[in-house]
């Protein structure tokens, strides 16, 4: 069997790795023929994390997609979030009227809201409460589905 080099990745492919290490800033890939890529935060999922552990594992088997290479600095930088389902595909799973279990996420700037991850790539708004802390499960109410904003509005019960 040939040994992929970096010469035969293409960006947009779609390949298999193994998560090797995680940093605060991402998670450290290796993909067929022992190359590294790394996965930022940002491109783990769409709900906002404080470290990729939350998401990813080491010794983990994932499907990546192939964002950017530097073939002179033998860089890869790949995403991981396009495998977690898209807005449409996640949000089949609740309705409006719907009382949910979420996880908090991160608070809007201005005490205007919290961010509630309600699938890893699906997160909706709820206003905000005092001593609701990140990572706590929360329960929330689907108070309004907006398809045309990909916005999902809720109410902590």
């Amino acid at each position: 069997m040939k040994k992929i080099e970096i010469n035969d990745l293409e960006i947009g492919e779609k390949v298999y790795g193994v998560v090797k290490n995680i940093k605060p800033y991402g998670a450290f890939v290796e993909i067929d023929g022992g190359i590294v890529g790394l996965i930022h935060i940002e491109d783990i999922s769409k709900a906002r994390m404080k470290t990729p552990a939350e998401r990813l594992k080491i010794g983990q088997k994932i499907p990546v997609l192939i964002k950017s290479i530097n073939k002179e600095e033998h860089k890869i930088n790949l995403s991981y979030k396009e495998f977690l389902g898209t807005w449409q595909d996640n949000i089949k799973y609740f309705k409006e009227g719907q009382t949910v279990t979420g996880i908090a996420r991160e608070i809007a700037k201005g005490n205007k809201g919290i961010f509630i991850e309600l699938k890893p790539n699906l997160v909706g708004m709820a206003e905000y409460q005092k001593g609701i802390e990140y990572g706590q499960n929360v329960n929330v109410y689907i108070k309004k589905i907006i398809p045309e904003k990909e916005k999902v509005k809720l109410v902590i019960k």
